[in-house]
């Protein structure tokens, strides 16, 4: 922990990323594809600094599905992330596959991989460059110097791996790298971009406040469970510090967000689990010196669980991660 904090970088990080992280369990982890009893359907938007002209606008829709005669999972996901009011976009298209292993009794690790197409594009005439400002008026009439890309649309594959352990329902770890093959990314041909490596790492605690115990939680029961999450791509980092607060149907929770430089926000959940359904809203309040300018940032997220096949001779078993 002491080492994550007082890491110093300064760079952006290149890929969209959600606040409601286990409402978007592929996205998060490949390895965490399958981990369900039945299939599941997961719909995610986020809004993020809205007061700034949709900065960053991101959608999310995956399914994936436990075939628990082969120990096995399997799962298809589609990201569009729009920034700048559509003047760059990039689509994700991914399939992914999980195996899923039984150590001991109580013991299971999780491994993953996904496959992923990647399509970037950008509209030149949705940009304005500090040249094309009339200083007389302040209006953008002129004419730019700036070159217009080479390629203002591109095609790429992309590999990503995982691993998660999961003890009980008890506590979980989860690991994974995105981008391992590093794609070139750039719109010019003499511009050497490319997405660098993504790593995450993630673990959570299941408390039962009822039962003054860890894991085990029945219906009714109160369910605390602290989670951390750190993620790094080049040369940004990010820590998040969390906890949930359930109790059927609802779920609240609370994540604070710093980046080594700053702090970066604070988002508070609202989650509803009725039945297969869960619904949640998020909203992240800047912190940051952007704070009262950004309009933080708004996310929702829909699931569906549902039985395609059933097993009655086998125990479906599944890591204990929050459900937003």
């Amino acid at each position: 922990m002491l080492l994550l904090w007082f890491l110093t970088f300064s760079m952006k990080a290149q890929d969209a990323s959600f606040s409601q992280f286990y409402a978007n369990p592929m996205y998060l982890n490949p390895a965490l594809a399958g981990n369900t009893e039945c299939g599941r359907l997961n719909l995610n938007f986020r809004n993020q600094w809205p007061s700034l002209n949709k900065a960053y606008v991101t959608y999310s829709i995956a399914y994936d599905q436990n075939l628990a005669t082969i120990n096995s999972g399997f799962g298809f996901m589609v990201v569009r992330d729009q920034q700048a009011s559509g003047a760059y976009n990039r689509t994700l298209a991914a399939g992914l596959y999980s195996y899923k292993l039984q150590i001991t009794a109580q013991s299971f690790v999780h491994f993953g991989v996904k496959a992923a197409f990647y399509q970037e594009s950008i509209d030149w005439n949705n940009l304005v460059f500090a040249d094309m400002i009339n200083s007389s008026t302040g209006v953008a009439d002129l004419q730019t110097m700036e070159t217009s890309p080479s390629e203002p649309t591109i095609y790429t594959a992309d590999f990503a791996a995982g691993l998660a352990y999961g003890y009980s329902d008890k506590f979980f770890v989860g690991v994974s790298a995105d981008h391992l093959s590093q794609p070139q990314m750039s719109f010019y041909e003499d511009n050497a971009e490319q997405l660098h490596l993504r790593y995450t790492a993630h673990a959570g605690l299941n408390f039962n406040a009822s039962t003054g115990s860890f894991g085990e939680v029945q219906q009714g029961d109160l369910l605390i469970q602290p989670n951390l999450l750190f993620l790094q791509q080049h040369n940004f980092s990010q820590l998040n510090m969390g906890v949930y607060l359930g109790k059927a149907p609802f779920v609240t929770g609370l994540w604070y967000r710093h980046t080594p430089n700053n702090a970066d926000a604070v988002a508070v959940l609202l989650g509803l689990q009725w039945n297969n359904y869960r619904i949640g809203y998020s909203y992240d309040y800047t912190v940051s010196k952007l704070s009262g300018k950004s309009g933080g940032a708004h996310e929702i997220s829909f699931g569906w669980d549902f039985c395609v096949y059933t097993y009655p001779k086998r125990t479906v078993r599944t890591i204990k991660s929050p459900s937003f």
